[in-house]
């Protein structure tokens, strides 16, 4: 039997000022309410199944991280205590408890920040025909997961619900945004992704690669913003079962993206209802990622 998911957090006559793949977003008026719901995409497309408690992994381990990086660069964190919560999300602890963080309101910047440790994913697609990602050259002879010889930022752009982003170069950022902001956010996404991947190796997780979003805030400050290195926005490999030279098991959506490509899904919305078999094992490798990285289990 699979647990009931929370795949909209509506309330009669209250609805989200904003609705992401996965978060729904409420104006507080000086602050956002941004509650992470079960809703489940891959290839840019919400699937029509969610995954149970999901939500609640991806909003613990987003508190962690930006708690433990604080020191870094600030971020939108204000509270994940629903006694914070203003009414009527204090009321309705069943919806929005466990899932929803109170955050700063930021102008986000239209820049998708990702880090690469390793050769995966569409970077491996990418390096496969051209020996570079985002326009970086990498070396030769690489297989698949190889670990690179240091961490490379590739950004995309950021793209709306239904559509899929685009591989950016480190001079179209410049274009976009301006260098100081450009050279400031590959700082910050390098310096985050090693500072986390180095603690996860020390519980036993490769993080591979990750994304981060920025933006600013009402001080004109740069800051950390939306997800913080969760299985949703990284590829988590298990690091005892580490073999380079193809795909990796995982911690993250990767079960769920290996089953449409199996099943040969065109990636198009709608997208196919998941067995109850893969929802099950997702939602475990989300909650083990949440063990092993925070100690506890879901709250």
């Amino acid at each position: 039997m699979i647990p009931t998911v929370v795949s909209s957090t509506a309330l009669s006559g209250l609805s989200p000022a904003k609705q992401g793949k996965v978060r729904d977003v409420y104006d507080l008026g000086e602050n956002l309410l941004i509650v992470a719901t079960d809703r489940l995409s891959a290839f840019d497309v919400i699937l029509p199944d969610g995954i149970p408690n999901k939500g609640k992994v991806l909003t613990q381990i987003s508190a962690f991280w930006f708690r433990k990086l604080a020191g870094l660069v600030d971020n939108h964190l204000l509270s994940t205590d629903i006694s914070d919560f203003p009414e009527p999300f204090r009321s309705h602890p069943g919806v929005f408890a466990g899932r929803s963080m109170v955050v700063r309101k930021a102008r986000t910047l239209p820049v998708e920040c990702i880090a690469r440790g390793y050769l995966s994913g569409s970077g491996w697609t990418e390096y496969k025909r051209s020996g570079e990602i985002c326009g970086i050259k990498l070396p030769a002879g690489l297989r698949e997961s190889d670990r690179l010889p240091a961490p490379v930022f590739t950004p995309t752009t950021k793209a709306e619900i239904g559509t899929h982003d685009e591989n950016m170069t480190f001079g179209e950022v410049v274009g976009l945004l301006g260098e100081e902001t450009a050279r400031r956010l590959r700082e910050l996404t390098l310096l985050l992704y090693t500072s986390g991947a180095d603690f996860a190796a020390s519980r036993g997780i490769i993080i591979a690669d990750t994304k981060f979003e920025f933006g600013v805030d009402e001080r004109g400050a740069l800051i950390w913003i939306d997800e913080a290195l969760t299985p949703d926005s990284s590829r988590f490999w298990p690091m005892d079962l580490y073999s380079p030279g193809g795909a990796q098991p995982s911690f993250d959506k990767q079960y769920v993206r290996d089953f449409l490509l199996s099943i040969r899904w065109d990636k198009k919305p709608p997208g196919p209802r998941l067995p109850d078999e893969v929802i099950r094992t997702t939602a475990q490798k989300y909650e083990d990622a949440l063990l092993r990285l925070a100690g506890k289990t879901v709250e």
